[in-house]
Order: structure tokens, then C-alpha cells, then sequence
């Protein structure tokens, strides 16, 4: 009875170990509400001449003249005689306008400065797009318009971009010119800036947008206002003169667009820190009364921001700028502390009547966590936090910016003022190197929430933001590359937002005569090839079974582009893989057939376009660019179609076992190899169309392209431990009934019998632990074979200066056991099939589990029965053992973690078996996405630490103390 329930015990551990496995992965997928992609058409169109040939004003400002201008330059070259007079009333902020067609001419009336140049940009727009032009009454829908500050001091040398692997995310425009000693900014440099930043605020005003997002904060701040002036910044530290000096030039600068009507909002992520700030936080119990004061500095050394953008859901290295003392935290992960951060910066926006505009985007746990896509989270975070400075941005989609993915309903709640996020260059789909026309998605989008929400007054629309800076295409908006292709997103942004009930279709057609070709017949082909471009990217990127699916993981919800990796890494690991064919494994031909289609699509875009006439276009240089990216998109469609059919295929085989399945990995693997090398050599020296990272996909193939050969091995392996039981031969029968029997390890053992304790259970652990790693993982080697040796070798100590045949043949037995259930599940299909079940199958994995760890609790409970029934120790003396033995590869494990670090011994153990995205530590990080804490390689070696102590306690025999004798006393 007494065994019986040790095994009770033992198997309810593991039960509830694989409860707790099963709670941590989290795993689980449900089908999503998708948003829909809706098709355009373009309208047939009559080019009109326009009737403008000159434009007067009753009073002249910058902005005006810029403005009139834009209605001079887009009649220019149609000889047209008619005069546009515009009258400008006083109402600085009215963005409205009347537009007059009389006998005398055309007269535009605005009621002020604001609405005098929206009326002419509108009128310039449509005289360039042939459109006629249509009297009467105009507001803009939405006041508030704002883009991200595009290419401005991004970097444009090619070097910067060789590599492809900068995953860098910091987006600062103006730390190319700074220089580590004063005067602290390179006067050259600050120039180059500014005439950028002149051309993308021109270009952003022409386009319909009034406001504008600019990186920075803390590095305009020298906390003079704290303390004594120096508690933050003693006095003679750098950051003051720094600070000074980019107020000094930088100013200027962003005070540009405050000319041109734009608003100009600052944006920071919080917590935001320089090492002296961090040091004097750390003695403060409330750090916002230290950002206020910082706040208010930045207010009025800048007076013309409109306020401040704040984000809390990013930080960390990744957004830091080599050689600069400023840096980000996630710290501010509680509701209270999201009300307290913004309760101190709105009564500072409130002083001076500006905004504060907060992110929604979060990626974590719990109330601010999911934020961004919980309405729940959202009411709990923000519902009592009623300001009218406060407004509240959030992305269009339930998640980041790809495709398949919801409509956000967070945008449906609360009564805040809120903005609505797009990205023009996505991202996650080429970084705008593949034609990707989301007019009408956006504009889907937007009417659907503007319906469902009357608080939404504005939008937020990315040129160039989103993601590393230089890991994708070299194309800086307005500057370099065919930024073109993602310039109709930002056009027709600015449309929508002003007019949301345009139509998508004439949006396009638009933007295209603007760009490309004013002659009809190119129009249409270019046009046939924009509105066919979501079906493309939609189906060459995505698979569609999982992509349509909400999928959790880890407590984190991946997105529906999981084998394409942040941003351009085709991911090899098996979590990934295995999942995506578990969602549609009903639906593999279907999905693989959509890989297809994308080329299919892809090769008809480029016949299309190829087809025009090259005298009909504006730039013969624009169609030569559109001609590559087309052809780039088919090739990387054709070698990604490739790949899907491969490890689907694969994972199919797995699923099942069936024959025909495993031909069609074969044969698809051939072409995806074929595929691979096409696409490198074609562009993998190509800045601007740069060839897709194959890497992880490579290092995840060689693995599992050894499964059939594992599975062999594992068998032949499996068959000589169980053929072993049957052996006559006392040595090897003694492993399997001590391991059993505990109690009754045998003793007086011949030379024979002793190596073969050792060496049969070293090499099955050894051959089978290969076998479970393709042969390729060293790192999972030593952690487990070394906690074996460790274990087998303290235990050992344990009983040194007795025979320790009955200790190896426990320790042995037992490691067989353990090696006979490992190879029972690498049998069937290798590695690969082991992996599968654990990341698909719940009830296959908790009966694994449940048993694997039951059998491993087991050494610990015969290791101190045979410390008992043959080494003669008391059950104190021997659990003391048995913990001593238990703690030692504990210890050594978390000190060697600890030494190497954490975030690389958890990568080489990852690289090496292809079990989670490969580029999670190249871009993330593996400790902080998975949010594992970074001192666990401590708590392992305490925890082993103890663990020795307390077994070195308990093992130390307690002898009586002898009792003296006492001799008669002398009488």
C-alpha cells in the first residue's frame, strides 16, 4: 500500500506539473472577425482642363503663398487665363471654405488663414488629377490630421543598409546631429534636417494634413526647475549644455510647421531616462512631479507644440541610439500608475491649453497589457479619466498593422477625444516595397468607426514610422528609393480624413494620373493592378486558416503573420510551424493553393503594366521601378509558396504518417531550395528590393529533414533496451529490477556487472538524448547530460568508501526507464513528431508529462530507498542525501546560466533546437517578450543552493554524545 500511493504521489506531481505547463503555454486559437477587404473601382474620367491659370490673395502669409503656389504649379503647361481670388478672414482656426464659380471668375472665400490654404491645396489636388472643379460650401470631417515626421534625418548612406540585420527601432530625427562635445550639434547636419523637414511638412500641408508628430522630449529638458536647479543634473553635467544647444537649434526647426498651420506634438515613451534622471528617481516616491517639471521646461522652450504624444507599451535597448545617454522603460504597467502619469501631464497641458495625446498600444498582461484590444481594459485603464486635454490614439486594428486581422473595438468605447492609427508603409508586408493599395480598407475602416464612435476626431497616418529603421528596403519618404508606392497610402489619408465618404476608387485613380501617367489606357492597367494588389499581399504573405484565426500563446497573442518574423526572417522553429498547420489542417491544399494564386495574381500585375506604353508616362524611370518591384513580388511569392507547401506538407506527414505526404515534402522542399537560391542571387546585394532572411527557415529544415533518420535510430535503440529485459544476462537484469526495486539492488557485483551499471544507461542517455536533438543541440546536452553526471557523481560522494555497484544500477535503471519513454515517442517520427504533439495535442502532451515527470520524481524516491536499504543510512541521513545530490545540478545549472547570461543561454539553446522564432533574440529578446524574469538564473542557483545546504544538514550523521563515566567516590 505504501508503494502504491508513492506512485500516486508521484504521477499527481506530474499531473500537476502539466496543468501548470499547460497554463504557461496558453495555447489556443478561435476564428476571428476579419476585416473584410473591399474591392474599388475606378470611375471612367474626362480630364478637365483646369479654368485657373492665376491665383490672387488679399493678403499675403507663408503658408498662403505656399499654398497658392500649389494651384500655379499643378495649371502649369495648360495655358489656362482664368483668375482665382481668394479673400482670408481672421479666424486664424477655421479650416473652412467656399468655393464660387461666377461670371467674373472663380472666388474662394475662407473664414481664415487655416481655411484659405485647405481650399487651395484641395483646388491644386483635383487640377492635378484632371478632376472638375465643384462649387460650394467645404468643412473637413475630421480636425485633426496628423502624419508621423517621415525620412527627416534619417540616414541615407548604403551602408547603413548592407546588412539588413540594424533591427534598431529608435526613430529620433535629430541624432545624426549631435556631436559628443560642444558645441553639441553639428551646425551642417541641424541644416540638413531642416530643409528636410521644410519638404515633408510642404509635402504633408499639399496633402491635407495640419499636424505633425515629432520624436523627442527628455533630450530638450535640463530639469532646471527641480530642486535647486542641479538635483537632477549637477551642476557642469553635459546633458544641460546638450539640452540647451538642441532647443537652440532645433527650435527653428520644428517651429516650421507650427508656421505652416501644422501642430506640432512631441513624442516620448515613458518611463523616459537618462542615467543621472534614473539615479535621482530612484530616491522620489512619485516621479511625476519630476516629468512635469520637465514638461513644463519643454512647453517653454517650444511654445508652439500643441502638446505631447506618450506611449507605455515599448522600451528597452532596441529604441536607443548608439553613444546616447537616453534611453526607455516599461515601468508604467498598472492602472494607477496610467492615471497618475496622466493626471500629472494633463494639468500641466491644461496650464497652457495643449494636449496630451495617449498611445493605447500595449502588448503584455493583464489591465494595461491589453489595452490596446480589450474594451474591458480600456474602461477599467482610462473610463474615469475625463479631461478635455487628454485624447486617446489607437490603431485601426485589433492588434498591429497586418492584414486578417479585426476591426479594433476598443475605438467603440469611452468618451474620450480620440485619433485613429494608420500606417501607409507597412511594415510587416514589405516596408512598401510591394504595391499595396489600402485606400479602400482605410477608408472601410474609418467609416465603420467614425458610425460607431462620435468622439473620433482625427487620424494618425505613418509615412515611414514602424519598425527598424534599416532592416527592410532602403526607401526614405520623399528622398530615396520608390517611396512612391507607399505615397498613395499617405494621399489618400489626407483624402479620407478630410472627406471619408470619398470614393476609394477615384482616390487611387487620383494619385495615379498625379504620378504616374495622365493617359487613360495606362491609367487603367496601373489602376487594375493597385486594386488587385490586397489579394496579393493578402494571400502571398498570410495563410489564411491561421491568419483568420485569434491565436494565444504565452499569455501574448501572435499575430496572423507568425512564419514571417519581424520583419523579413521566414521562421524554421517548430512552435510556430506546428501551430499554423494545427488551425487548417483540414484545409492544406486550399492554403497552399493560395500561395499559387498570389503568383498567379503577381504575374498578371506585371503583364499589366508591362503592357503600357512607356511615352505615356511621366518619369520613364517611375515605370522601370514599378516593372522591378512587380517582378521582385513574384519572385518572393513563388519562393514563400515554396516554403508554405514545404513545412505544411512536412507537418502533415507528421500528423498523419502517410506516405504521400512525406513525397510531397520531399518534393516540395526540392523546389523550395531551387526557389531559395533564385531569390538570394537575384537580391541578396539589392538595397532597395532586398532579398527575405532564409536563415532560421534553413537551420529549422536541416533539423527536421532528420526526423525520418531520428525515427530509425530510435527505433533500433528502443528495440535493444526492450530486447535488453529479456537478456538472461544478470548485469543488464539487475539495471531494470533495481530501477524498479529500489529496495533490492543487488550487491557483490562481477567486473562486468559494474561497467555495465555505468556504461549501458550512459550511453542510452547520451544516444537517445542526440536522437531528441537531431544531433544538433549541444547546449541541451550539456544541460541535461550534465545534470545527470552531477547528480550520479554527488551521489556517489555519498557513499564513498562502500561499493557503490547497488547506487549505479538504481541510478542506471532508472535512467533507462526514462530513455524508454523518450524513445517510444521519437519512434514513431523522430524529434519532430515530439515537438509536434507537445505544441498540438493537450492530451497527449499532460499524459507525457504526467508520466515523463512522474518517472523523474521517481530517481529521487530510489536514489534514497537504496541510500537506505543498502548503504544503511536512517531516512533522515538519506533524503539529506538525496536533496545534497538533487541541489548540486541545480546550482551548477543556474551559476553557468548566470555566468553566460541569460538572454544567451536561453538563444544558443533555442538556435540549436528550433523551437521558437529564431529572430525572438536578434529583435526582442527572448527574456523580455516572453517577459521571463531576469534574475531567474539566480533564483535557480539559490534555489539549488539550498537545496545542497539542506541536504548537506540532513546527511551529517548525528552521533549520541557519549556519556562519561563517573568513578566511585574516594571514601
Amino acid at each position: 500500500m505504501r508503494r502504491i500511493m508513492i506512485i500516486f504521489v508521484l504521477l499527481s506531481l506530474g499531473a500537476g506539473m502539466a496543468f501548470g505547463l499547460s497554463g504557461a503555454l496558453r495555447l489556443s486559437w478561435t476564428p476571428a472577425d476579419v476585416m473584410t477587404e473591399p474591392s474599388a473601382m475606378a470611375p471612367p474620367l474626362t480630364v478637365t482642363p483646369s479654368p485657373i491659370g492665376a491665383v490672387t490673395v488679399n493678403r499675403h502669409t507663408h503658408r498662403l503663398d505656399v499654398a497658392a503656389r500649389a494651384v500655379t504649379d499643378a495649371a502649369k503647361g495648360q495655358d489656362a487665363r482664368g483668375v482665382l481670388k481668394v479673400t482670408v478672414g481672421e479666424n486664424a482656426a477655421d479650416e473652412s471654405y467656399r468655393l464660387d464659380l461666377t461670371a467674373a471668375g472663380l472666388t474662394l472665400t475662407a473664414a481664415g488663414e487655416a481655411g484659405g490654404a485647405a481650399g487651395l491645396y484641395a483646388l491644386a489636388d483635383k487640377i492635378r488629377s484632371g478632376e472638375p472643379l465643384t462649387a460650394g460650401p467645404v468643412t473637413p470631417r475630421l480636425g485633426l490630421r496628423l502624419t508621423d515626421a517621415g525620412s527627416v534625418g534619417r540616414d541615407s548612406a548604403a551602408a547603413g543598409w548592407s546588412k539588413g540585420t540594424d533591427y534598431s527601432l529608435n526613430s529620433d530625427i535629430v541624432t545624426g546631429a549631435l556631436l559628443q562635445q560642444a558645441p553639441w550639434v553639428d551646425r551642417a547636419a541641424a541644416d540638413r534636417v531642416a530643409a528636410e523637414f521644410r519638404q515633408f511638412i510642404d509635402h504633408s500641408a499639399a496633402q491635407g494634413y495640419n499636424g505633425v508628430v515629432v520624436p523627442g522630449f527628455l533630450e530638450y529638458v535640463t530639469f532646471a526647475r527641480v530642486g535647486d536647479g542641479h538635483a537632477v543634473y549637477p551642476a557642469g553635467d553635459p546633458h544641460v549644455a546638450r539640452a540647451q544647444a538642441m532647443v537652440r537649434e532645433f527650435a527653428p526647426v520644428f517651429r516650421y510647421a507650427a508656421d505652416m498651420g501644422m501642430r506640432v506634438y512631441f513624442m516620448t515613451d515613458m518611463l523616459a531616462l537618462s542615467g543621472p534622471l534614473d539615479a535621482y528617481l530612484k530616491t522620489q516616491r512619485d516621479p511625476w512631479a519630476v516629468y512635469q517639471s520637465g514638461l513644463r521646461e519643454l512647453f517653454a522652450s517650444m511654445p508652439f507644440a500643441s502638446g505631447l504624444m506618450v506611449r507605455i507599451g515599448e522600451g528597452g535597448s532596441a529604441y536607443r541610439a548608439p553613444g546616447w545617454d537616453y534611453f526607455s522603460r516599461i515601468a508604467v504597467t498598472t492602472p494607477d500608475q496610467v492615471q497618475a502619469m496622466l493626471k500629472a501631464f494633463l494639468a500641466v497641458a491644461g496650464e497652457g491649453d495643449r494636449d496630451v495625446i495617449f498611445r493605447t498600444w500595449t502588448v503584455g498582461v493583464g489591465a494595461v497589457g491589453d489595452l490596446h484590444t480589450n474594451p474591458e481594459s480600456y474602461e477599467e485603464v482610462l473610463g474615469k479619466l475625463q479631461d478635455p486635454h487628454l485624447i486617446v490614439s489607437t490603431k485601426f486594428t485589433l492588434g498591429d498593422f497586418y492584414s486578417h486581422l479585426p476591426l479594433n473595438t476598443t475605438l467603440t468605447v469611452g468618451e474620450h477625444r480620440r485619433i485613429v492609427e494608420f500606417q501607409g508603409r507597412r511594415e510587416f508586408e514589405g516596408f512598401g516595397s510591394l504595391p499595396n493599395d489600402l485606400t479602400a480598407l482605410h477608408a472601410s475602416a474609418l467609416r465603420r468607426l467614425l458610425a460607431g464612435n462620435g468622439h473620433i476626431e482625427g487620424v494618425w497616418l505613418w509615412t515611414q514610422e514602424g519598425g527598424p529603421l534599416r532592416a527592410g528596403p532602403m526607401t526614405l519618404y520623399l528622398r530615396t528609393g520608390f517611396w512612391q508606392l507607399y505615397d498613395l497610402n499617405a494621399y489618400a489619408m489626407g483624402r479620407l480624413a478630410r472627406e471619408p465618404d470619398a470614393d476609394p476608387g477615384e482616390i487611387t485613380a487620383d494619385w495615379v494620373r498625379q504620378t504616374f501617367s495622365s493617359d487613360p489606357a495606362t491609367v487603367a492597367a496601373i489602376f487594375r493592378m493597385f486594386a488587385s494588389s490586397r489579394e496579393a499581399v493578402t494571400k502571398g504573405l498570410y495563410l489564411t486558416p491561421y491568419a483568420d484565426n485569434s491565436v494565444k500563446a504565452l499569455g501574448l497573442e501572435p499575430p496572423p503573420m507568425m512564419w514571417i518574423f519581424e520583419w523579413d526572417i521566414v521562421t524554421g522553429d517548430s512552435a510556430v510551424l506546428d501551430s499554423i498547420y494545427a488551425t487548417g489542417r483540414g484545409h492544406v491544399d486550399e492554403t497552399i493553393a493560395e500561395g499559387e494564386r498570389a503568383v498567379a495574381v503577381a504575374e498578371r500585375q506585371r503583364a499589366d503594366v508591362a503592357a503600357t506604353d512607356p511615352a505615356t508616362w511621366r518619369d520613364p524611370a517611375l515605370r522601370a521601378k514599378l516593372l522591378d518591384s512587380l517582378e521582385y513580388q513574384r519572385d518572393l511569392y513563388d519562393t514563400l509558396g515554396a516554403y508554405r507547401a514545404m513545412f505544411l506538407r512536412r507537418a502533415q506527414w507528421l500528423d498523419t504518417g502517410s506516405a504521400r505526404a512525406r513525397e510531397q515534402w520531399r518534393a516540395a522542399e526540392r523546389a523550395y531550395r531551387e526557389a531559395r537560391d533564385l531569390h538570394v542571387r537575384a537580391h541578396g546585394g539589392d538595397l532597395d528590393l532586398p532579398a527575405y532572411n532564409f536563415t532560421a527557415a534553413d537551420l529549422g529544415s536541416e533539423r527536421f529533414d532528420r526526423d525520418p533518420a531520428m525515427a530509425v535510430l530510435a527505433r533500433i535503440l528502443l528495440g535493444l533496451l526492450l530486447a535488453s529485459i529479456l537478456v538472461p544476462w544478470r548485469p543488464v537484469r539487475n539495471l531494470w529490477r533495481a530501477a524498479i526495486m529500489p529496495w533490492r539492488a543487488p550487491e557483490s557485483p562481477t567486473r562486468a556487472a559494474r561497467w555495465v551499471a555505468i556504461l549501458l544507461p550512459a550511453a542510452a542517455l547520451l544516444l537517445s538524448r542526440e536522437i531528441h536533438t537531431w544531433f544538433a543541440a549541444p547546449a541541451h546536452l550539456l544541460a541535461t547530460l550534465g545534470s545527470w553526471a552531477v547528480f550520479a557523481l554527488v551521489a556517489r560522494l555519498l557513499v564513498r568508501g562502500r561499493d557503490p555497484y547497488a547506487l549505479w544500477t538504481v541510478i542506471g535503471g532508472v535512467a533507462l526507464l526514462r530513455t524508454v519513454l523518450l524513445l517510444a515517442v521519437l519512434a514513431v517520427r523522430g524529434p519532430g513528431y515530439y515537438w509536434f504533439q507537445f505544441w498540438t495535442n493537450p492530451a497527449a502532451r499532460t499524459a507525457y508529462v504526467i508520466i515523463a515527470f512522474g518517472s523523474f520524481a521517481w530517481l529521487f524516491v530510489a536514489t534514497g530507498s537504496v541510500l537506505r536499504a543498502r548503504y544503511g543510512r536512517s531516512s533522515r541521513r538519506a533524503a539529506g542525501g538525496v536533496l545534497l545530490a538533487a541541489g548540486a545540478p541545480v546550482l551548477a545549472l543556474g551559476v553557468l546560466i548566470w555566468s553566460l547570461g541569460l538572454e544567451r543561454s536561453l538563444s544558443a539553446w533555442n538556435d540549436q533546437m528550433a523551437l521558437l522564432p529564431w529572430g525572438l533574440h536578434r529583435i526582442l529578446g527572448i527574456v523580455t517578450f516572453l517577459g521571463i524574469p531576469p534574475a531567474l538564473p539566480v533564483w535557480i542557483a539559490v534555489t539549488g543552493a539550498v537545496l545542497t545546504v539542506a541536504g548537506a544538514g540532513l546527511s551529517v550523521s548525528r552521533r549520541r554524545p557519549a556519556v562519561p563515566r563517573t568513578r566511585p567516590a574516594d571514601r
